[in-house]
């Protein structure tokens, strides 16, 4: 069996199914974390009745399902005022990039069988453009958003998705800034060449700074709560506004999973990886290392929510192009210095 498996082919299918599944199963438990997170800090209960073939009762743990069931089999109507094609691909526009961008990320160590290497990621690592692809993938999620603003022909939904656009652009260059720091410290694009250069100490100690500003601008990019201006809620504002149903829904799920996707990249360019003591000693240990540090930053983004209010949105353009915008240039100075003249 693990000789069949181990066939380089056979693989690669192997961690395409694995690295999906896995992906929408953090989604959907993201989502119930998210209601138990809020109801916790919020000293509510949230979710807990809804049980496994009704019996298996575990923290409600079932409430993905449920909302998954009624989400597919609610009916799906279109509005009479609505661009039909562009509303049918809008979601889709969104939801495809997002669960495509964690292909690139290798969530463990390499291991060698009989002379062949072996990777622990969808996209070859020997391709050296690792962080390219994802930012690649990740800067076409926002048209779906533009064109799911423009598609309900809604004055109220297109002013979501031009505030989700003119934001993502804001701070995609402060991101970018910041990783290039990245980069230039390891030498090279390739993200398993990144982990191994901080297997004596993480990124997120030396660049401290440029971690800062990729996590901030993580929350704008995937427009989470303090910046969700595409969809303000107390504004009556949002892209998807007109959706429902299973539409709806792949909106909601592209959202989740751009979160998984951040999350993992974070763990990967300022948190070693898969290094940790003792546990990177083994494949194992080393996804096990992955995981644990991947679920730690994917909480970061629920407890941030539910404790800090949203940002007024020339706040949310004052941070971005005055405060983390500069400190990403002088976090990137500072490693070429370093690297130049003392590294």
């Amino acid at each position: 069996m693990m000789e069949s498996l181990l066939n380089p082919q056979t693989f690669m299918v192997f961690k395409v199914v694995v690295v999906f599944i896995s992906v929408l199963t953090l989604v959907a438990l993201a989502t119930w974390a998210e209601r138990r997170g809020a109801a916790f800090i919020q000293d509510r209960v949230g979710p807990n009745r809804v049980a496994f073939f009704g019996k298996i009762r575990i923290f409600g743990l079932g409430q993905p399902l449920a909302d998954g069931l009624k989400l597919f089999f609610k009916e799906d109507l279109f509005p009479l005022h609505v661009d039909r094609v562009l509303y049918v691909i809008a979601p889709i526009i969104s939801f495809i990039p997002a669960t495509m961008t964690f292909a690139a990320i290798p969530f463990g160590k390499p291991f060698v069988k009989d002379g062949v290497q072996y990777y622990l990621s969808i996209l070859p690592p020997d391709t050296n453009i690792g962080i390219l692809y994802i930012f690649a993938l990740a800067g076409m999620g926002v048209y779906g958003i533009i064109v799911g603003g423009w598609a309900s022909n809604n004055k109220w939904s297109m002013l979501g998705a031009m505030r989700a656009s003119a934001q993502v652009i804001s701070y995609e260059l402060a991101m970018t800034l910041a990783v290039v720091g990245v980069v230039l410290s390891a030498g090279s694009l390739r993200l398993d060449k990144i982990i191994e250069a901080q297997s004596g100490m993480w990124n997120v100690v030396p660049q401290f700074l440029g971690a800062i500003v990729f996590f901030v601008s993580m929350f704008a990019e995937t427009n989470r709560l303090p910046f969700d201006f595409a969809e303000g809620e107390s504004e009556i504002i949002g892209y998807h506004t007109e959706y429902m149903s299973m539409k709806f829904s792949m909106f909601f799920l592209a959202e989740y999973a751009n979160m998984v996707t951040a999350s993992g990249l974070f763990v990967v360019l300022y948190l070693g990886g898969w290094h940790f003591p003792y546990l990177d000693k083994t494949v194992a240990g080393s996804i096990i290392a992955f995981v644990i540090k991947l679920l730690v930053v994917l909480w970061s983004f629920i407890w941030i929510r539910w404790t800090l209010p949203r940002f007024r949105y020339d706040q949310l353009m004052r941070l971005g192009w005055k405060i983390m915008l500069p400190l990403s240039l002088i976090n990137l100075v500072i490693v070429a210095l370093f690297y130049a003249y003392g590294g």
